[in-house]
This record gives C-alpha cells, structure tokens and sequence, in this order.
C-alpha cells in the first residue's frame, strides 16, 4: 500500500475512533506512529521521531500563550466580571423587548474579550444569564440558544486559543491575526442582536422584558466593568501596538485579572489552587491534542498526501472561490462532531498547502490571515450545529427544565446569521484584510 493509500485510510479509521469515545489526542497519536511505522517499516525511526517532535513541539515559544489566557479566564470568572458585564448591560438595554437576550450576547463579547475560549464563555456566561433570563419571562429555548451562539464569541473576538494554534501551524504573526478577528469579530455579535430582535418582533411571546433601570443605577453598573475595559485595552492594545509580544500581554492580562479577581474578594489561597488546577487540566487537554496532531500531520507529509492533493486541486482548474466553499462545508460537517481546536490541527496542514496554491488575488500573508478567519468563524458555527454542537450541550446540562430540540430550534437563526456573515467575508475579503 502507497503512502498516499495509508494517509487516504488513515481519515476514515480517525474518525471512528473519535466516534467510539477514543480521545482525539490519543487517536490522532494512535494514527500517526502507526501511519509512519507503516511508511518506514521499522520502529527506530518511529521512536526518534516520537522524540523530535515531542520537543519540538512543546519547545515552542509561542506555546506559553495558551495557559496564560486560559488562566486570564479563570480569574476572570472569579473575579465576577462575567456578571459585571451582564448587568452593566442589562441595566442600558434589558427593559426593550428581547433586551435580556442582547444584554447576554454583549455580555459574551465582553468576556470572550478576556477569555480566549468558547466552552468557557458559554460555560461561564451561562451560570449568569439563565437565571436572569427566566426571571424575565424569557422562553427556554431562546434562551439556551441565545447563550449557546453567544458562546462562539469566546474565540472569534481576541484573544483566541484556536487563532494562536493557527498561527503556529501556518507560520503567521498572531498579532496580526487578532487584529483582523476583530471586526468579524464584532459582525457576529451585532448579527445575534438583529437576529434577537427579529425574533422578538416574530414570537414576542417568547421574549420578556425588566423594569427600566434609573440612571444613576444605570451608570453606576456600567462602572463596575472598569477592570474589563481595561485589562482588554491593554492587553490587546499593548500586542496591536508592539509593546508586548502575544505572551507578555497574556501575562499582563492575568496578572491584572489576578488583581482584579483579588480586589473584588474573589481570588484567596483556596479558589488560586482551583484556578491553576484548572488550568493545568485545560492545559494538558489543549497540549496532548497538538502532540498527537504533530505526529498526525508528520506521518501525513511522510505519505505526500498534502503536495499530492494541492496539486491535483490546482489540476482540476476549479474556480479558488469554489475550492474555499467546498473546505468551508467540510468544516461545518466536520464541527458536528468534533471540537474546534482538533479540526484545526487535522486538517490545516492538509487544507492549507491546498488553497494556498490557488490564486485568490492577494498577497500570501493577507492570503493567509482571511483564510484563518474564514476558518475559524465556521469551526464555531459547528459548536451550535445541532445535533452534535458542543456549545449546545453545555448550556441544555444547565437548563435541564429544557428540551433539547427546543434549543436546536432556537439557535437555527443564529445558525442563518453565521452563514451570512460568512458569505459576507468571502465576498468582501477586505473587510478582514483592511486592518494589516
């Protein structure tokens, strides 16, 4: 059997191993030394090549960013700012129709702004909005889908765990990337306002409203979320500007999370040792999944299967735009059931060497960064796809008074504005790229 043969088998026996619970580090690891033991015919070289990427991988620099944000987020929630910015924005908006619901997707973009993580923000935001949601008379399954699709915000407004897994697989300053996911970065957010408005004026009988809140009350809220404003000023200023290096700044951000965590009486010896715990679990998860893709993708340039597919998709003289459609669909059937930082890792050392031999019209950086972003906003429309959207079942096991299907039905159209969005960022990759 050729190289390109075990790499083309190598996919569908990944994909049931994912499918009978295997964990996607493991069966990624599991494919790629069996892959290249295949390829070599021996176990020497497999065992050196356990061992170069091993340390090739965790060696890298720019690796440290990661437990530096997840860490941020951790602070972040125990500091209360999670609930800082919902109120702040409840106390402005939350007395119009389907104002709750805007309030909470506000409130995502906020702390996604010092989170990173999408499972974390829906996770975090979820322990917060539901309760006020249902006090305000809302339905349950607009409410879970509102803070299921709010969640997704975790990772498309910087920072962004999956965009620094990004850069590093496709060699691209992170900086860079951060700057461009803004703007997509806020269209998702205001694409769930209009979708909640749309829908309050359709089934108004599922939406509530509060009493307005005085003004004083209003502006006195809108204080509290000072430590937000200012760390996410700082932190991603200070990378945008250069004063920082991506890690530095996540340091800076935890550290001022820390601060703030501590002020606000949520941070002591006993929550600190819970926040570094988790972290360190987080942490291992996101590191063993790049280790077993490391030597996935290894053993899948050992086969060839990456130049071979760019240059039979350069030979079938398909439109670029077509080819990018196509990789985008796969990416949203591929988030049904898997997780977005797995997706990337699989298939971007596979995809990538694809598109980038097309000619889209653009330099190759700014090529590179729209790619990206392209990317992982579908990626995250797989979190609220049902039936398998993650993001879906982290909010439904915290509503267990609502059905499931109620959820799916409600976050269809957040599901509808995603797909606009992305539609929009093809068309108009500028929108992306004017920022670089």
């Amino acid at each position: 059997m050729s190289g390109i043969e075990l790499a083309a088998w190598s996919f569908p026996i990944l994909l049931l191993m994912i499918f009978v619970r295997v964990p996607i580090g493991l069966a990624m690891l599991v494919c790629g030394l069996g892959g290249a033991w295949m390829i070599y015919g021996n176990a020497a070289p497999i065992l050196n090549q356990l061992k170069q990427v091993t340390y090739s991988t965790f060696s890298n620099y720019n690796l440290s960013v990661i437990p530096l944000f997840l860490l941020m987020g951790q602070f972040a929630a125990l500091g209360g700012l999670s609930q800082a910015l919902f109120k702040a924005a409840e106390a402005w908006i939350g007395h119009r129709k389907g104002g709750v619901a805007m309030a909470a997707v506000g409130a995502c973009a906020g702390f996604g702004a010092i989170c990173g993580s999408s499972l974390a923000t829906a996770a975090t935001m979820g322990q917060v909005a539901l309760p006020e949601l249902k006090r305000a008379g809302y339905a349950g399954g607009i409410s879970t889908a509102t803070l299921a699709a709010g969640g997704t915000l975790g990772i498309l407004i910087p920072p962004s765990v999956v965009l620094v897994i990004y850069a590093i697989l496709t060699e691209q300053n992170i900086a860079k990337l951060f700057l461009a996911a803004f703007v997509p970065g806020i269209l998702a957010a205001l694409g769930y306002v209009i979708v909640i408005a749309i829908y309050a004026r359709v089934r108004p009988q599922e939406m509530g409203t509060i009493p307005p809140i005085p003004m004083a009350e209003r502006w006195k809220a809108t204080l509290k979320v000072w430590p937000v404003l200012t760390i996410f000023l700082v932190v991603v200023g200070g990378i945008y500007l250069g004063i920082f290096t991506p890690t530095e700044g996540a340091a800076v951000g935890a550290f001022g999370t820390g601060v703030a965590a501590w002020a606000s009486g949520g941070l002591n010896f006993k929550t600190l040792k819970g926040a570094i715990l988790g972290t360190a679990v987080a942490t291992g998860m996101i590191f063993m999944i790049v280790l077993g893709a490391g030597l996935y993708n290894t053993f899948l340039a050992l086969s060839q299967l990456p130049q071979e597919a760019a240059q039979m998709v350069a030979g079938w003289g398909l439109s670029p735009i077509v080819v990018l459609v196509a990789i985008l669909v796969i990416y949203v059937i591929l988030g049904c059931f898997m997780d977005s930082l797995s997706m990337i890792l699989l298939t971007i050392p596979v995809f990538f060497p694809v598109v980038t031999a097309l000619d889209f019209g653009m330099s190759p950086e700014h090529f590179a960064i729209w790619f990206g972003i392209l990317v992982l906003i579908v990626v995250e429309v797989g979190l609220i796809t049902p039936p398998v959207g993650m993001n879906l079942f982290v909010i439904n096991s915290m509503a267990k008074d609502v059905p499931i299907m109620a959820t799916y039905r409600g976050v269809l159209p957040f599901v509808a504005s995603d797909f606009i969005r992305t539609a929009i960022l093809v068309a108009f990759p500028a929108i992306v790229t004017f920022v670089l």
